[in-house]
């Protein structure tokens, strides 16, 4: 596709050819609603006084939640005339952005610059995307649905979400009250229209409820946890964790972000949440997340300054006689001293012992005369007198005593 038909604004309800699954839509809504109506409710009025009331007010919520995801534009970066902090090509790095909101983004690239659409030549703010179809930049992006010829958004939500609601809810009536009349046509002497459009809207009453009851599940998910379906599929393709989010508010903060601020008219088509779509972090919100990330902090901090495990302890040895009278194979040291995990010190170790940070262990150097020397247990001035002494029993050996060396 040409790169200069996508950076210019694309004119909306230009393709006629995409009004095809809006119409089916409505005729399923018209369809179902005649069946309820002329076989189930009106045959059976007045008793069926009050399902025609509540089915009837529930279907026309129902169509203006409709009206409103096509009509209402899901909200887009602003324009230069409006804010020109947006704009890549006005934008003079030296100077500061305009907008408070843009000097702290929340979401960057991984170069560690600023998101920017190379379509709509702007800035993205947190949580926008480009839609190639609407061939524009989205606030607060969740999905694009051709079952509404347009993008959900930032501003129309709301209206998606109510129209998850209320096509559950009309499913759900069709479907549990209407089964007495289908029962009831299950008779020879019943008209074939009368029996297939009860069956039929039994049916499809079922199937729709099924399938729009999973994903209004799914959306409520996602509202609680304060995420598009965008970053939803974003978190599990890089495999991190879901309750992690910036943007989390609580659960009735999150509810306010989609439904509005006003607890009275959540489930009604009107007072969409306040704002641009361009911020969603505030303040406290920073506070609050900087302070748990302190206690987190702090708490590893903790952890890793309790003291280790005991170490193991060396198993006791005896010790060895003082001089040079102490014979290989005597009570000093045998082949058994050293055995496990524990590492053979030689008579190069200058450190403390690795694995407890005891003292050196004494060396051992045996003579020309076969005579076993030890160095007095401690510093470095003990460990260089035996690094002499061995050194200097290499040119004239000794025996002990004074005693003449044997004949070889």
């Amino acid at each position: 596709m040409d790169s200069a038909l996508l950076t210019q604004p694309k004119q909306r309800f230009t393709e006629a050819v995409k009004f095809l699954p809006v119409g089916f839509v409505v005729l399923i809504i018209f369809i179902l609603h005649y069946i309820y109506m002329h076989f189930h409710a009106l045959p059976r009025y007045p008793d069926s006084t009050v399902e025609i009331v509540i089915f009837n007010v529930v279907t026309l919520l129902l169509v203006t939640c409709y009206v409103m995801c096509i009509l209402v534009h899901p909200g887009t970066v602003p324009d230069k005339e409006e804010d020109i902090s947006w704009q890549i090509v006005a934008q003079d790095l030296r100077d500061p952005p305009l907008d408070v909101s843009v000097a702290n983004p929340q979401e960057w690239k991984r170069s560690g610059d600023r998101r920017q659409c190379k379509w709509c030549a702007k800035y993205k703010p947190d949580r926008c995307h480009h839609c190639r179809v609407c061939r524009t930049c989205i606030l607060k992006m969740d999905h694009h649905c051709p079952w509404i010829y347009n993008c959900v958004g930032f501003n129309n939500h709301k209206y998606f979400f109510l129209l998850l609601f209320y096509s559950c809810i009309d499913c759900h009536i069709i479907f549990w009250t209407m089964q007495d009349s289908v029962r009831a046509a299950l008779t020879p002497d019943t008209p074939f229209l009368k029996m297939f459009g009860l069956l039929f809207g039994e049916t499809l009453a079922g199937f729709l409820g099924t399938l729009v009851t999973l994903f209004f599940g799914f959306h409520i998910h996602l509202m609680m946890r304060s995420m598009t379906t965008i970053e939803f599929c974003e978190k599990s393709m890089k495999r991190v964790g879901y309750d992690a989010n910036v943007y989390d508010r609580g659960s009735t903060g999150n509810i306010k972000a989609v439904l509005g601020d006003n607890v009275l008219l959540w489930l009604l088509p009107c007072s969409t949440p306040p704002g641009r779509g361009i911020n969603f972090v505030s303040e406290d919100m920073r506070l609050t997340r900087d302070m748990e990330v302190g206690r987190g902090v702090r708490r590893r901090a903790h952890q890793k300054a309790e003291p280790a495990a005991e170490p193991k302890k060396r198993s006791a040895k005896p010790q060895t006689s003082g001089g040079t009278g102490s014979a290989p194979g005597s009570a000093g040291h045998s082949e058994d001293d050293f055995s496990g995990d524990e590492e053979k010190p030689s008579a190069h170790s200058h450190g403390p012992n690795a694995e407890n940070g005891s003292s050196p262990a004494v060396p051992v150097v045996v003579t020309a005369s076969g005579t076993a020397m030890s160095s007095a247990a401690g510093g470095a001035a003990a460990m260089s007198s035996v690094i002499d002494e061995a050194s200097g029993t290499a040119q004239d050996a000794v025996a002990p005593s004074g005693a003449a060396a044997p004949p070889s």
